[in-house]
């Protein structure tokens, strides 16, 4: 059986088509509500005398490939009840059909709000600007967390750690149960008094996961004296981490020494690798200063004093924790390294024509890279040497020395 099709039919329910155009690359539908009584939203009471109207523009589902505006025509009731504190009240419409202050219609956020569970920020973003949907990844994830229900069961499990509104100059706290995998509130700060009072107020949780300070560990004591304390995974993998570090980089000299890397040739070096060499030169020289006057048993405030650094330094040379090691920076050519060396092999010996050649296969640094290789490379030649052999660094070292069967042959020539 056929029926016809009213305008009123593509509106959501509760109003009537008043008018429609096309705006560009828009599609205006101008509507208002279908009935003549406003409820006060403060005492119920119901009121036929309007004040005034106004426009409010709000989307809707696409129509034949546009994007659809409506433009609400609202109005604003008088309240006749005596005891009623508001004079004046705008209509509400169904919850169903539009909330209240809402830019989008409820079948539309329901749309927007699948698509956002389903694909999340960004992926969800690109799909809904396809299918005429105009919002962002950040309405998207908005719309996902207005709508998610918060968790009625109490906390056992949680997390604390610091973050950043503004790295080196304000901190807050931030704290996750870890059985949801969700966060749970942000702390305006990091004190421990700020983070005991938040605790206090919670006693049925039973661990707590933290960082490796005392700030948290003596928060939790105090206000969950039964509750045990765990440092989380991801600290201790990181203290672990820069641990076995910091002991690779006190070996450096000593690793290096054993690779035959301690001996530099400054005519081998290029015009900014030689003003590195001679800060490296300038470092050791300070280095020395400072361990002789140690060891020549002279207190660290008048090291300070003498040399002119810092107390800091200082204690890092004393303590072994400085060891400056020459090392080449790392180039764009290093991937291309095998590449060039075949090509020298063949006797291509011309950096303009070895550029050329490296661009065409998607080489995107400069002509004097190569020269400077290519002039290295011709050096190293006259001169019969092996110290233009690329060096790892500490960090590669700590990296290669737990992997078994890998070997480092990056060279930089």
């Amino acid at each position: 059986m056929q029926q016809a099709l009213h305008r009123s039919s593509l509106v959501p329910r509760g109003f009537v088509v008043e008018s429609a155009y096309y705006e560009g690359d828009k599609a205006v539908i101008e509507i208002r509500a279908s009935g003549n009584v406003g409820l006060c939203p403060l005492c119920g009471t119901g009121s036929r005398r309007v004040h005034s109207r106004y426009r409010r523009r709000v989307t809707d589902l696409p129509l034949s490939g546009r994007i659809v505006q409506l433009l609400v025509v609202a109005r604003r009731f008088r309240c006749d009840a005596v005891l009623c504190g508001r004079q004046i009240f705008t209509e509400r419409f169904d919850k169903g059909v539009l909330a209240p202050s809402a830019r989008r219609t409820a079948r539309l956020d329901s749309i927007v709000h699948h698509l956002g569970l389903a694909l999340g920020g960004r992926p969800a973003a690109g799909f809904a600007k396809r299918l005429m949907l105009p919002v962002s990844k950040d309405t998207l994830l908005r719309v996902v967390r207005r709508r998610s229900r918060p968790p009625a069961d109490p906390l056992r499990i949680i997390g604390i750690d610091d973050w950043a509104w503004r790295r080196n100059h304000r901190y807050a706290s931030i704290i996750c149960n870890l059985e949801r995998r969700r966060v749970v509130t942000l702390l305006p700060d990091r004190e421990p008094a700020t983070a005991q009072a938040w605790l206090a107020a919670h006693p049925t949780i039973a661990i707590v996961a933290r960082d490796r300070g005392g700030g948290y560990g003596e928060a939790a004591a105090k206000a969950l004296p039964h509750a045990v304390q765990v440092a989380d995974r991801w600290h201790l993998m990181e203290n672990a981490s820069r641990a076995y570090l910091d002991a690779v980089r006190k070996s450096m000299r000593q690793i290096r020494s054993a690779i035959g890397a301690t001996t530099i040739n400054p005519e081998l070096l290029t015009a900014a690798e030689r003003l590195q060499y001679e800060g490296y030169l300038r470092r050791e020289e300070a280095n020395a200063t400072i361990l002789s006057l140690s060891k020549g048993g002279t207190p660290i405030k008048q090291i300070v004093r003498q040399t002119g650094h810092s107390r800091g330094l200082v204690r890092q040379v004393i303590r072994g924790e400085r060891h400056d090691v020459f090392r080449t920076r790392e180039s764009s050519l290093d991937q291309h390294l095998p590449w060039l060396d075949d090509q020298w092999a063949a006797g291509c010996r011309n950096g303009a024509e070895l550029w050329r050649r490296l661009r065409a296969r998607g080489f995107r640094g400069s002509l004097r890279v190569v020269g400077e290789w290519t002039t290295r490379r011709r050096r190293a030649e006259k001169t019969d040497v092996e110290t233009l052999h690329r060096i790892p660094s500490a960090r590669t070292i700590a990296r290669l020395m737990p992997s078994d069967g890998i070997r480092y042959r990056r060279q930089r020539r």
